[in-house]
């Protein structure tokens, strides 16, 4: 199974910015129609994570994925993660913020949500802790 990495989504404002932006790479001639996130370092398990997937967090919790398409140097000294264009809903799961990126291993990373249910992604994290604490979601 590819590995699978987090990150947070620090220039949105809320799920349907980060939607937006990723979105609005989709048909980019300059990228390839690929969103590109720039980081200093190229991670060591690179390889691991072509086919996983960026998990995004937001307001304390993961809301959504964009899968990985690889990694390329950015021709300044640092790397592009290459994404798919598009934010795919998951079950929101309360997550610390960090600096950078982490990875996250497969099978601890949220299930998809089913089309149409996206508005969970809006619930505030404390209920979403306590509900999920329940088994409620």
């Amino acid at each position: 199974m590819p590995l699978n990495m987090t990150k947070i989504a620090y220039r949105s404002e809320s799920p349907a910015t980060l939607r937006q932006w990723l979105e609005s790479h989709r048909h980019n001639s300059t990228t390839d129609g690929e969103a590109r996130l720039t980081t200093r370092y190229l991670p060591k398990r690179h390889a691991e994570m072509v086919g996983g997937s960026l998990y995004w967090i937001h307001a304390k919790k993961i809301i959504g994925r964009s899968p990985i398409l690889g990694f390329m140097e950015n021709g300044q000294g640092k790397q592009w993660i290459r994404l798919e264009p598009k934010l795919i809903a998951v079950q929101p799961v309360p997550k610390r913020a960090h600096q950078g990126w982490r990875y996250l291993e497969a099978k601890d990373a949220p299930p998809d949500l089913a089309d149409g249910a996206e508005g969970a992604e809006e619930m505030p994290a404390e209920m979403l802790g306590e509900l999920a604490s329940l088994g409620l979601v």
